[in-house]
């Protein structure tokens, strides 16, 4: 529920929501008549692109005078059709404006005649990704509930999802925590009409595959398949599984094919409710096979260079090759479980590729052109994203550390454990800088060169584990904390991405991260609550405990699991969700 009181008309207004319904109440105090703009011109974009964001409409006003429906077909980050109904409990005169240059969708002015000094308008909007008959069906569903009705079911639903982890701590705490939780929650989103079976779309798999849908297998297990499912779909339509799905069309707007980790994930994890062949055959497909609609991805070069050549790629190469190399990765451990030696050998091969970037004198990623050779001049830290940057919203620091597959491989490349912690603390002490032109937006949240606004950097102070300095995690998820994620209104440093940003903050303040999203392992951490219990399914709990922990007390002196102690840095997901308590010991 939501509501707001608009000053200058005096009006009262009202919100709420079924899964597929809006449901908006407003009362007009300022005096009658009661009137309203309904505008299906105007969308989320730059106001540059509001004359031009429709591409045709279909809109009709019934001549009942309560009800307006139709299509608008629209391109802002995809090309997708939406067709609504919108409904008034009050019949109203529409009176069409006039359209400027280039608009193609109408906007009316509705006035309520009927309206009397103490009544209600309310209006209810449904959507439909399929047509004004789904939308109708969609609208019909919430019929028989009351405004107060649906406000109550919405609020009791939220806190059947909320209510599945309950932590302690201040009120500045709680509210950050069920904030991210929220926010975790909102998406992905079913897009599929009321009757139908679900079909989500929403999946912004650069940003989440990192840490929101590894939570997801905790919180919402009974969500996973579904998800599979839709991105398993995504490749019968596309020829590849979801890269930036939205209202079931693809953006193909970021890199790498990262639903390939969250279906390995999935199917790692002993998740079913999908079929394993169908979902590793369009794994297999997307990731080998050339597609004319495929924007950002070349197999036959990849396979050709072991990288993306620099010369031949215009945008983002070095970024593309570290990226893909992890997708690889995981589909090798999925053609492992499922027996497929060749295409094992194949992938695990090809995940390794992020070798073939690493400049060992510079000790960091460099871009390579199709001869072999170094970028010339090479800035490490320019930050920039599309033609002319050879990194995706960063720069050769940020990116340099995108080995969570093997963090192994990659310390040996800096020459063991000591040189490896000495440059990645030189990357959290440079100036708080950015450097270049064009998308910088996303790039901040600065520790040094760390970037925690931007998902590249969200496993890097985990790193310190394998380098055996888990103090230096310590230190720098409670700078974090202190600094990016604060109970204001700016209060988080970067664009949440679809819960990431969130999904970062629920891990690390439990006290552990998926440091490697994919297969079902945690890097422990330093918890920044004293308590957290996930409510499981069966009835289980898993209690995460901070004993002694304070301001001073940020550093952890032992772990115990079901109160024997953990002698290494990670737990896993099937302890997890097995039940039990998790107790870490802190200390300054």
């Amino acid at each position: 529920y939501y509501s707001a009181f608009l000053t200058e008309p005096q009006v009262k207004v009202e919100v709420t929501a079924t899964p597929h319904v809006a449901v908006y109440r407003f009362k007009y105090e300022g005096g009658l008549p009661a009137q309203m703009l309904v505008d299906c011109q105007y969308g989320i974009c730059t106001a540059s692109k509001l004359s031009t964001r429709v591409l045709d409409s279909d809109v009709r006003v019934d001549a009942s005078g309560f009800r307006i429906s139709g299509r608008v077909r629209t391109r802002v980050w995809v090309e997708r059709n939406w067709y609504f109904v919108l409904d008034c409990n009050h019949k109203f005169k529409a009176v069409e404006l006039p359209a400027a240059p280039g608009e193609k969708a109408p906007r009316y002015v509705l006035t309520f005649a009927d309206v009397k000094p103490d009544d209600t308008v309310e209006v209810r909007v449904a959507l439909s990704a399929e047509s004004v008959n789904g939308a109708a069906k969609n609208l019909a569903a919430a019929h028989g509930r009351d405004f107060s009705g649906i406000a109550a079911d919405a609020r009791a639903a939220w806190n059947r999802l909320l209510g599945r982890v309950e932590a302690k701590g201040t009120d500045d705490q709680l509210a950050s925590f069920y904030t991210s939780l929220y926010h975790l929650f909102v998406q992905p989103n079913n897009i599929a009409d009321a009757d139908k079976p679900v079909r989500y779309s929403t999946f912004s798999c650069w940003d989440t595959f990192r840490a929101a849908h590894p939570l997801y297998t905790i919180l919402t297990p009974e969500n996973i398949a579904p998800f599979v499912n839709s991105m398993v779909e995504a490749e019968t339509k596309n020829g590849f599984t979801s890269i930036w799905t939205l209202w079931g069309e693809d953006d193909q707007g970021m890199i790498g094919t990262h639903s390939v980790p969250v279906i390995v994930d999935a199917y790692l994890k002993g998740f079913r409710g999908f079929d394993a062949e169908e979902a590793y055959g369009a794994i297999r497909a997307s990731l080998r096979e050339n597609h004319a609609n495929r924007r950002k991805e070349n197999w036959d070069l990849l396979d050709k260079y072991g990288y993306y050549p620099y010369d031949m790629i215009k945008a983002e190469s070095a970024s593309r090759t570290l990226e893909c190399a992890y997708d690889d990765w995981c589909a090798a451990q999925m053609a492992k479980a499922l027996g497929k030696d060749e295409d094992f050998a194949f992938f695990s091969k090809r995940a390794q590729n992020y070798r073939n970037l690493f400049d060992r004198g510079a000790l960091l990623m460099r871009p390579r052109d199709s001869e072999g050779r170094w970028i010339e001049p090479f800035d490490p830290f320019r930050i920039g994203w599309g033609k002319g940057y050879n990194f995706t919203e960063g720069n050769a620091w940020q990116y340099t550390w995108h080995v969570m597959h093997d963090p192994e491989g990659l310390i040996k490349l800096f020459g063991g454990r000591e040189k490896f912690a000495e440059r990645l603390d030189m990357l959290f002490k440079f100036p708080e800088r950015i450097e270049g032109q064009g998308e910088l937006g996303d790039v901040t949240g600065l520790i040094g060169q760390y970037a925690h606004g931007n998902e590249p950097s969200h496993h890097v102070a985990y790193f310190y584990h394998y380098a055996g300095r888990p103090r230096r995690t310590a230190e720098i998820v409670r700078e974090v904390f202190d600094r990016f994620y604060l109970n204001k209104p700016d209060g988080l440093c970067g664009n949440d991405d679809c819960g990431q940003m969130s999904a970062w903050y629920i891990f690390s303040a439990m006290g552990f991260y998926p440091f490697n999203p994919c297969g079902g392992e945690y890097v422990l951490g330093a918890p920044q609550l004293p308590e957290v219990t996930l409510r499981l399914p069966g009835g289980r709990k898993f209690a995460i405990m901070a004993k002694n922990l304070s301001e001073k007390n940020k550093y952890v002196k032992s772990v115990c699991l079901n109160g024997k102690k953990l002698d290494g840095f990670k737990i896993t997901h099937e302890e997890i969700m097995a039940g039990g308590t998790l107790e870490f010991e802190m200390e300054d």
